[in-house]
């Protein structure tokens, strides 16, 4: 069943159907401020935690209540509904509802009664509050005199779990009263300088009642669907003390028909002072629309930097808008707040950082940088990296793994094995996109102690695992390579580091041939010959690379396993390294599609742990075919892609995609149950009873690696140091394609025609008007503008 559809021209996704499967979020503001909104306006905010800084509820795991509510009354009937379809949940035959889910905005759009209302929620670009601006219009032939109610649930504690659970404490620290416009909560009220302030206020027309006190508005044994006080149409002027904290304001409106009004509601963590500045702004509601342009314009404008039309809509609505706008929320949130992460991890897990900055670069490098360096400082002067780095991180005088207090802050008592060789390939895309090679004599200090050049970081991170190599010559796993549920053992040793490490030797040596150092290229060159032979000697088995070797000589991932005999990572990541054979390429690339790959994505391996468990292989502690225990884990699903189309496999390449991809499943949402414009962590796979159902949106690798597997893979955009080279790699029956791509202050509007129906090869490119050699377009051949015609064959 659809419930809703795509809308390229305005970049926003359209909930038609309002009982969707499971709540289909958005994303608002930034970590500074941040808020998450359903399609029905649950969800919550926070001031730069998830965890710390928490302001309004949201109840997990539950009926996607409360949230951001606007109630309407009308005061002659009695009737009452909400301006998104719950928590009133009209029927759905009177009631009809449309949410407009965009940019940095939601505006949800409902028709009831012959009442039309825009209830449209933002956080300002730059600003550290949110706005409700409702439009109520009167489509009915008579006057309407009509109640507005907006309202908040308080927390009592900006800690999540102290306002969740320890309720002997929270509810007697907090109280509320009423001043003019605004409802003000404040917490600690008796301690100088540690009272917290949180503000809810009106804008557009007097308020005519209020409430502070949540059980007052709601009313004894009642719902967020059914408030007393909306019933009784008249706010009870409550004010909490030692019980739950709202915010409730009702302001009056009559409509003539045909006539429409504005009201506002706006919500901070602010003093009376604060809130009074904030609300004076918006006396004038015709700010609300420039502020929305300027959200728009801001977001619109990176995306727009990148923006393919193919014969596929799935994946011009996915490169175009989706994929790449939650490149951008997931690299900004990392995974601090979702509607299943409650925020509680206080910090930026490295690898998981590291990664998601790939999916930006082409996008927007300045960003990617500042990020980047971040990273880079997050490095521990041993080359290994911080498993977690603090949102408070301060290079040069953060503890490790291997100090105790770190571990008490963190709860991070081990180094993961890839952590820090995660750097190469995000260190090479950022320096190939941004032409700023000089970045590598950057001097950046380590997380510990000491400083040194970003080249030297790089070689650091190869000594980290030179350092810590077993008994095949291939580096161990230590706590946990990416696969956070393989415990390999101390001298346990993962294939998936191990070509890691390889692609790390490459880039190094690459770097290394820039800077005029053929000692530093000699050194990796031997080493990464080294390696070579030993992957080829202990890991490959007839058709398949292995996962790995325990530190007691067990080998995961062997043809004579009979759990988790073949899996997905080492088999892609041996071609994405450039470690596997031409022919050892094809065979393990043909063995996963026939042992993996189903119509919801490809397994992380197969089949399932049921009996071979701990200490190794913890994800038993999973259903069969759930996370990582041969679930179809997402993320890979962007690197198995991109190594389909570096042998030149288009055709399967772009199935795959379709597999993986969110808007495949547009139609058949009841399946899939998530969002579908954005990717979750993992779908159920093939022992599952519920086959195709996806679980943990928004915040997840795979908008990064799908990204990038798109991007460079399928469209064959590839930044390289001196130009950008053009090698698409796509199913045979795409003719003709284009693409406009911004690349170091130049645009390229790029025509691709492939009339010989190949998969990839390109026969001739010409950029206005003149034919080049090769693929590869110098950046020296480039005006402001210019028209390319890439032909394939």
């Amino acid at each position: 069943m659809q419930y809703g559809h795509f809308d390229d021209k305005n970049k926003e996704y359209l909930i038609t159907k309002p009982n969707t499967p499971a709540p289909w979020a958005n994303y608002l503001g930034s970590p500074e401020y941040g808020a998450i909104i359903s399609g029905n306006a649950g969800g919550y905010s926070f001031v730069k935690s998830g965890a710390n800084g928490r302001h309004i509820r949201y109840h997990f795991n539950s009926k996607d209540e409360p949230g951001r509510y606007i109630y309407v009354k009308d005061l002659e009937n009695g009737d009452y509904w909400s301006g998104s379809w719950q928590p009133v949940g009209k029927d759905l035959e009177q009631y009809n509802s449309v949410c407009h889910h965009g940019t940095g905005y939601t505006n949800i759009v409902s028709d009831y009664d012959n009442i039309h209302t825009e209830s449209l929620y933002y956080v300002p670009l730059n600003k550290t509050y949110e706005v409700w601006r409702m439009k109520i219009r009167n489509d009915g032939t008579t006057p309407r005199k009509l109640a507005l109610f907006g309202f908040a649930e308080f927390t009592n504690d900006n800690n999540y779990e102290q306002d969740t659970v320890n309720l002997q404490y929270t509810l007697f620290i907090s109280r509320t009263y009423f001043k003019h416009d605004k409802i003000l909560q404040v917490i600690n009220e008796n301690i100088a300088g540690e009272q917290t302030w949180r503000f809810f206020g009106a804008a557009g027309a007097e308020v005519a009642g209020y409430d502070g006190d949540r059980d007052t508005f709601l009313g004894d044994y009642r719902s967020y669907g059914n408030p007393l006080s909306v019933e009784n149409g008249q706010c009870s002027n409550s004010l909490n003390y030692n019980a739950n904290a709202c915010g409730a304001l009702q302001m009056n409106v009559e409509l003539q028909p045909g006539e429409e009004k504005e009201i506002a509601f706006l919500l901070g963590q602010y003093d009376e002072e604060g809130a009074s500045g904030i609300l004076s702004h918006y006396q004038d509601l015709s700010v609300v629309d420039r502020e929305l342009e300027e959200l728009k314009t801001f977001w619109h404008s990176k995306l727009n930097r990148f923006q393919v039309q193919t014969p596929s809509s799935n994946l011009n609505h996915m490169i175009n808008t989706w994929n790449a706008y939650q490149c951008f929320i997931t690299f900004i949130w990392s995974r601090a707040a979702s509607f299943q992460y409650s925020g509680l991890r206080n910090g930026l897990g490295y690898r998981d950082t590291v990664q998601d900055i790939q999916g930006i670069i082409h996008l927007d490098h300045e960003m990617a940088l500042e990020r980047l360096r971040m990273m880079i400082s997050a490095q521990v002067s041993n080359g290994g990296g911080l498993p977690l780095v603090k949102f408070d991180h301060n290079p040069g005088h953060e503890g490790t793994p291997d100090d105790p207090e770190y571990v008490r802050e963190t709860g991070h008592p081990h180094y993961r094995a890839d952590d820090a060789l995660w750097l190469f390939p995000t260190v090479i895309k950022y320096l190939n996109e941004s032409g700023n090679w000089d970045f590598t004599d950057e001097v950046i200090p380590y997380s510990d102690q000491g400083e040194a050049t970003v080249y030297e970081h790089l070689r650091q991170a190869l000594q980290f695992s030179l350092d810590r190599m077993g008994a095949h010559g291939m580096p161990v796993g230590l706590h946990a390579d990416w696969n956070d549920c393989l415990r390999l053992g101390a001298k346990g040793e993962s294939l998936f580091v191990a070509f890691q490490l390889y692609m790390g030797f490459k880039v190094f040596m690459g770097i290394a041939e820039n800077k005029n150092k053929p000692e530093d290229t000699a050194w990796a060159q031997g080493l990464l010959e080294e390696l070579d032979g030993n992957i080829q000697k202990y890991a490959w088995e007839k058709d398949q690379f292995v996962r790995g070797f325990t530190e007691d000589n067990y080998t995961i991932g062997s043809w004579e396993n009979d759990e988790g005999r073949i899996w997905l990572n080492p088999q892609s990541w041996s071609v994405l390294s450039g470690a596997a054979r031409p022919e050892q390429a094809k065979l393990a690339m043909d063995k996963v599609y026939d042992s993996l790959r189903t119509d919801y994505g490809t397994m992380l391996f197969y089949p399932p742990f049921r009996k071979y468990g701990l200490p190794v292989a913890l994800m038993a502690l999973f259903n069969a075919s759930t996370k990582e225990n041969g679930g179809i884990f997402s993320q890979p699903q962007g690197w198995l892609i991109l190594a389909e189309t570096v042998i030149g496999n288009g055709e399967r390449a772009f199935e795959y995609f379709l597999n993986c991809s969110p808007a495949t499943m547009n139609d058949n949402a009841e399946v899939r149950k998530l969002e579908p414009y954005v990717h979750g962590q993992f779908v159920e796979s093939k022992d599952s009873p519920y086959q195709g159902r996806a679980h943990v949106h928004w915040l997840t690798g795979t908008a990064s690696t799908v990204m990038v597997s798109l991007a460079e893979g399928i469209m064959g955009v590839q930044p390289q140091k001196d130009g950008l080279r053009l090698d698409p790699c796509v199913p045979s029956d795409w003719t003709n394609f284009s693409m406009v791509r911004e690349f170091r202050g130049k645009k390229l509007n790029i025509q691709v025609e492939n009339k010989s129906g190949v998969q990839k090869g390109v026969s001739r490119i010409v950029i206005n008007g003149e034919e080049i050699e090769g693929n590869l377009i110098p950046v020296s051949r480039m005006a402001a503008d210019n028209e390319v015609l890439v032909v394939m064959g």
